[in-house]
């Protein structure tokens, strides 16, 4: 099945149309277009405008985690789209926190999303398929509550604070002529964990390539290139990488994995 991806909004601009912190990628597959988020305000409607893209035409949403630089333009999205869905995973929430210099600061969802859109909203759970070859799936990795520690990263539940364990996080996979393709987007729960996560719960197929941001702004060199080794042993052939994975990263893990990484930029389009 022929695939595009194309990317609306990252932190690198190109061709004279502007990034900014978050990502928004438009997938187009068989005769369906898939917008999975919507970056950290409206954006990702500027730069499809640029692109050729009617916004209209976009047939599923999808929010890849609860987080403010992939949804804070999904209001923008469903107002302006009257047809797509917005898929999200259970248990995302208005709820998500960061220690910061100066205290914990809320980096969620917009407040109001769930309430004002909850008739254009679908809340999945375990694996889903989407459509023919397009699924839904979670983390299966067990422990990724360290991950949410070393983050520094917090969830505000009725009886007070705890740690994210990303369980609102999910990869959007695709089923393309050269195998799967992963998309998530910032990859909290570890991107050779997702890779390893894919490939046990589609074991008669081959991963091919993935997608997204890989949160390695604020790794050490070391952590960056443990990282790439992990990667390489997935085995996998393609990566393309951008957001939250930044310039200091992404040339490291290109001196660790040679040709198979590509960066990520606003106006990329990949095909499988």
């Amino acid at each position: 099945m022929k695939t595009s991806v194309t990317i609306i909004v990252d932190n690198t601009s190109d061709r004279g149309i502007p990034g900014e912190w978050g990502l928004s990628v438009l997938i187009d597959y068989s005769d369906k277009k898939i917008l999975l988020d919507a970056g950290s305000s409206d954006l990702f409607l500027e730069n499809m405008s640029k692109l050729g893209i009617d916004v209209k035409d976009i047939d599923y949403a999808v929010l890849s985690h609860a987080h403010y630089d992939h949804a804070n333009g999904m209001p923008a999205f469903l107002d302006n789209n009257t047809k797509a869905r917005l898929f999200m995973r259970e248990g995302t929430a208005a709820d998500c926190y960061r220690d910061k210099e100066g205290g914990r600061k809320y980096i969620g969802i917009p407040q109001t999303l769930l309430g004002e859109y909850i008739d254009r909203i679908e809340i999945v759970s375990a694996d889903y398929k989407l459509m023919d070859g397009v699924y839904l799936i979670p983390h299966k990795t067990p422990g990724l509550v360290e991950l949410g520690k070393r983050e520094r990263m917090f969830r505000q539940m009725n009886n007070g604070w705890i740690i994210d364990d990303f369980s609102h996080e999910q990869s959007l996979v695709f089923d393309t002529d050269r195998g799967l393709v992963i998309l998530n987007s910032c990859s909290h729960g570890g991107a050779a964990n997702i890779i390893n996560e894919i490939r046990e719960t589609f074991p008669d197929k081959k991963v091919y390539g993935m997608i997204g941001g890989f949160h390695l702004y604020n790794k050490t060199d070391e952590e960056i290139r443990a990282f790439a080794e992990k990667v390489r042993e997935t085995g996998i052939e393609y990566i393309c990488t951008g957001h939250c994975t930044e310039e200091r990263a992404f040339s490291i893990l290109k001196e660790e994995l040679g040709s198979i990484v590509d960066q990520m930029r606003v106006g990329m389009r990949v095909e499988f």
